[in-house]
């Protein structure tokens, strides 16, 4: 056990099973992935699968969509227009929540959005039309709003030397939720409730069971997991060893940072195209390859499945090349994995063969995700005393992405006119890597580390008087 010692402000816990940084808010200096004692490793732990289970019932509904177009007689724009508005309300929801976790913490908000968010998915089998689809699915995207929890939580438990690694392990394993949810809804759940009654009674019914586990799971982070490694900001608040934040104040010091918007244009051409991929990857394995629902459901969750370790190398290597180089290793890092992404993305739309589509897929996936990782191990950097706000901002910037990229899908003819697109604007996202200038760190081209404020990363969010120089 690693001992902190006396120390006169209140704390929960004396001693904590990870080696912590006293100078960094007892935030751990290392990720024991096989162990869930709290705080640390517990939020952690919940911080995954509360994503995780968000995000299986963000998509619980896509690999059903093709069932949904025959029982309601849909065409193509009416299910792309659907997935627009899945993705389009998390906008508002993660430019919402961002300021929240600074002033209330991640738990908190986690039951919240599961809560919610569980109620119109169990509510899925009611539709009777697009138009009904369009506003269920606007919904159920309040569930994609906890990305922004995700991140912060880990941000708040590990120290500056390991957060690149901790935000890119829970995101990527909350995100494969994407993937598994192909699995289980479409080649799993459909196909069982199917046996016993006709294919539309079966979508109608099947959105239960994940329903049912994000409420329980959202009721249970409540209790057994911990705001920060001191304890929870309403106990820190009440016993004067944590300000009172100013959501609006923490909401304008990210806005105004030039770095937030940088990273959320190129954060739209990473998880925006995942998100994109989980809406499109089984209807165009149908379409083009005349796969059935079940085999290209089960395609597509391999997209998914990457996020078990892609997302985690994309921060790794973002920690490791920080170590070696500072913040010019990780935009690096952040601008190699951009470039490589596009560019698989351009050789996926001149894939002709289902082997050939498959291959280049999981390529183009890891590159994917990794760049993910690698937009967060940048992001607690920007602004230490915002970094909920900054969180949220460059996460909405994930989904604006999804966004453009349906726009694409939905109105152009071929899946390869869209692909061709999406390479495109990756590309160019590569390139913006230039423009960040984070303030004491290096850039891509010129500058230094000033090595006087390397602990100050993540701090203890700070009250509305003390943050507005930092903007």
């Amino acid at each position: 056990m690693a001992d902190t010692g006396s120390a006169p402000e209140y704390k929960k816990y004396q001693t904590y099973a990870l080696n912590i940084d006293p100078d960094q808010d007892d935030k751990a200096t290392e990720i024991k992935l096989c162990n869930f004692s709290r705080p640390h490793m517990r939020a952690f732990h919940c911080s995954w699968w509360c994503f995780f289970i968000a995000f299986f019932i963000w998509f619980s509904i896509t690999p059903l969509l093709s069932e949904i177009a025959i029982t309601l007689d849909l065409d193509k724009q009416q299910i792309w227009t659907s997935s627009i508005t899945g993705v389009a309300g998390t906008i508002f929801m993660r430019f919402l929540l961002g300021p929240q976790c600074d002033k209330y913490g991640a738990r908190v908000l986690f039951t919240i959005v599961l809560c919610v968010a569980s109620i119109p998915t169990a509510c899925t089998g009611l539709i009777q039309n697009s138009a009904g689809l369009a506003v269920l699915r606007l919904f159920i995207g309040i569930a994609g709003g906890s990305f922004v929890m995700c991140q912060y939580w880990s941000s708040r438990m590990f120290t500056k030397e390991v957060v690149g690694t901790a935000n890119a392990l829970v995101g990527g394993w909350g995100n494969l939720g994407g993937g598994v949810t192909q699995i289980v809804m479409g080649t799993l759940l459909f196909p069982l409730f199917k046996t016993g009654m006709s294919a539309e009674r079966a979508w109608r019914t099947v959105c239960i069971v994940p329903a049912v586990v994000a409420f329980f799971t959202g009721v249970a982070v409540q209790f057994i997991s911990d705001d920060s490694p001191k304890g929870n900001y309403k106990d820190l608040k009440k016993h004067g060893n944590m300000p009172e934040v100013s959501a609006a104040a923490s909401f304008r010091s990210g806005a105004f940072n030039f770095n937030t918007w940088i990273l959320f244009m190129q954060y739209a051409c990473s998880f925006g195209v995942e998100l994109t991929m989980n809406n499109a990857a089984a209807l165009y394995f149908r379409q083009e390859f005349n796969q059935t629902t079940e085999s290209a459901a089960a395609i597509a969750s391999i997209f998914g499945w990457m996020n078990l370790f892609a997302r985690g190398i994309g921060g790794y290597s973002s920690d490791k090349m920080n170590a070696k180089m500072g913040m010019r290793g990780r935009i690096i890092v952040q601008t190699v994995l951009l470039s490589c992404e596009g560019a698989m993305v351009l050789i996926f739309a001149n894939t002709s063969n289902l082997a050939g589509a498959i291959v280049v897929m999981i390529v183009f996936s890891i590159f994917v995700q990794a760049a993910e990782g690698s937009t967060y191990g940048i992001v607690p950097y920007v602004n230490p005393s915002c970094t909920g706000s900054i969180a949220g901002i460059v996460g909405a910037g994930g989904n604006a992405g999804a966004v453009g990229f349906g726009l694409a899908f939905r109105q152009l003819e071929s899946y390869k006119a869209a692909f061709i697109v999406m390479g495109v604007v990756i590309l160019i996202s590569a390139f913006l890597s230039l423009l960040i200038r984070i303030k004491g760190h290096a850039s891509l081209l010129c500058g230094s580390d000033d090595p006087n404020i390397g602990k100050s990363t993540l701090a203890v969010p700070e009250p509305e008087g003390e943050d507005d120089d930092d903007a």
